[in-house]
């Protein structure tokens, strides 16, 4: 049987998409499995006695940059965090290993989703060397022995296509490569705020197909209402609808929040940036940052 690859601009091999993979049994089957990873309602980083909320903001936002600098998959970053929340759920560590941990929830997921997974000195160079490769390798044996060697979660972006695939009609005449841009782009912003780790994958794929599709002037262009969007959306997931409604909202206010602060480099809580102990060292940014206030104005990730 011969397999069929195409190579991007970069060199890189991915696969063609395979429309048997969005069959309703692949669907039912990611629906099944997607409550094994995903943290408890209630989930909070009370047993973390140094690490905060805002610290794995810092750090998330720092992997997330790395990514797109390496020109991850998609899955890469949501696969990384979704490891580091769960080891944080477990296991308490010191601020000064926080930024270890997320490197080493990088290795991981590249790992399993990529190709060519992301080298030990590239990701030690990342860290301006605040990290060795041997700690790497033993904080990898420790994430696997806490995780139990489950590593393989569903994430938002495994029923993107899925939704995409059963929403975009022809006669809506909406872009599906635009909007499934900017759905990732949401997703990949949800993945580096803490509260968005209490959702099934799939409740924060449907609010940012949601979010992305409202951005793009949906409701316009093919004369339906967001609750008509929402009732399709949960009658293909079989969510209740009073979960995505609640997501979208939260995801309506992530992007509020972020467009009202300009963006600044990546500094400690305390303000002071001591590398090695806590603060990842910030990446050169080439795009600017203006006001957004739409899922269309938030600038794509493109990894």
């Amino acid at each position: 049987m011969d397999l069929y690859c195409c190579e991007s601009a970069e060199n890189e091999i991915r696969a063609y998409d395979d429309p048997t993979l969005l069959q309703d049994r692949v669907l039912r089957n990611l629906l099944k499995t997607e409550d094994r990873y995903v943290l408890p309602i209630n989930a909070s980083l009370a047993v973390q006695k140094e690490v905060t909320a805002e610290m794995r903001k810092i750090v998330a936002e720092w992997m997330m940059e790395v990514c797109e600098e390496q020109k991850c998959q998609d899955e890469v970053f949501s696969l990384a965090m979704n490891c580091m929340d769960r080891f944080l759920m477990c296991c308490s560590i010191m601020k000064n290993q926080l930024q270890l941990l997320g490197t080493t929830c990088l290795l991981l997921a590249s790992k399993l989703r990529e190709s060519r997974p992301l080298a030990g000195e590239t990701l030690v160079y990342y860290t301006d060397h605040s990290i060795r490769r041997d700690q790497l390798w033993n904080w990898e044996l420790l994430v696997l022995s806490k995780l139990k060697w489950d590593i393989s979660a569903v994430t938002p972006h495994d029923f993107l296509k899925h939704l995409l695939s059963r929403l975009l009609e022809k006669d809506w005449n909406i872009g599906y490569k635009r909007v499934h841009n900017h759905a990732k782009t949401i997703i990949t912003l949800c993945a580096t705020e803490f509260v968005f780790s209490r959702y099934c994958p799939s409740i924060i794929a449907c609010a940012s197909v949601a979010s992305a599709l409202c951005g793009v002037g949906w409701t316009y262009k093919s004369g339906h209402t967001l609750e008509q969007l929402l009732q399709r959306l949960t009658a293909i997931t079989n969510i209740e609808m009073d979960y995505v409604k609640e997501c979208l909202n939260k995801i309506d206010q992530m992007i509020k929040d972020s467009s009202a602060l300009p963006g600044e480099d990546f500094k400690s809580v305390n303000g002071t940036a001591r590398p090695g102990e806590f603060t990842p060292p910030p990446l050169e940014k080439n795009q600017d940052h203006n006001t957004a206030l739409t899922p269309t104005d938030v600038h794509d990730i493109h990894f």
